[in-house]
């Protein structure tokens, strides 16, 4: 499994358009919080990320799709599948190596962003931003960067063409993340039916792990969510 892993963070690394990813990413979040005018959190006149940690899931829905829209349509592509067959790995242990690997680099990307919560914190005057939220913000960020990932790879097995899965991971994730809330609003669900139906996306737990306090149940969650995408997967790769 750590033999897959290595082998996709190598191969986005490998050339241009791994580093241009991550820099993109990086340069999008650092325009919105220090340059843009309706976003710069200079101008505030107070110390907080949350418009960092509102508008960064977005730019995820992005980012990570390009990074596991080759995990598996390119072995497929390619021919090389057949050669990953035949090491001495199980189907679980490969998906979860492409997932590992993939999840890697959206960390590797997420972790420089850290110095964003430093600058704010020595540009604060006074009380400075919230430890707690900030931390809890982060963990959430990295959990959902696994969920965005799982389903990023889900949509890369499901097909041969790297746009296809592009697309289709991206969809899905959008779909997740923010559909089960607009759903919630429509008013033939108002009255109590909202709550539930808002509770099944994603945001909603993301939103509750960043106000600083670690549900078990959100943890849970994620967790779950992940590993039956990582099932489908395996099933994918078995009708393969």
């Amino acid at each position: 499994m750590w033999m897959i892993c290595k082998k996709e963070l190598s191969q986005f690394f490998s050339g241009l358009t791994g580093y241009l990813a991550v820099v993109v990413f990086l340069l999008l979040n650092g325009l919105f919080l220090f340059v843009f005018p309706d976003t710069n959190m200079l101008d505030f006149g107070y110390a907080s990320l949350t418009p960092f940690f509102d508008r960064c899931p977005l730019i995820l829905l992005f980012l990570v799709p390009v990074v596991t829209m080759r995990s598996m349509a390119d072995e497929y592509k390619s021919g090389t599948f057949e050669l990953l067959k035949t090491l001495p790995l199980t189907n679980r242990q490969i998906v979860w190596g492409k997932f590992l690997g993939a999840w890697l680099i959206v960390c590797i990307a997420l972790l420089p962003t850290i110095v964003y919560a430093f600058a704010i914190q020595s540009l604060s005057v006074t009380g400075g931003i919230d430890i707690g939220a900030t931390i809890g913000s982060y963990i959430g960020l990295f959990l959902l960067g696994a969920v965005f990932t799982a389903i990023g790879v889900l949509a890369s097995s499901a097909t041969n063409n790297t746009v296809v899965a592009f697309i289709i991971g991206a969809f899905a994730a959008f779909l997740l993340y923010n559909g089960f809330e607009a759903l919630s609003k429509l008013p033939v669900f108002a009255g109590g039916l909202d709550y539930y139906i808002e509770m099944i996306g994603i945001n909603f737990h993301y939103r509750s792990i960043s106000r600083g306090v670690i549900d078990v149940r959100d943890l849970l969650y994620f967790i779950v969510l992940v590993s039956l995408f990582m099932y489908f997967t395996q099933q994918n790769m078995h009708q393969r």
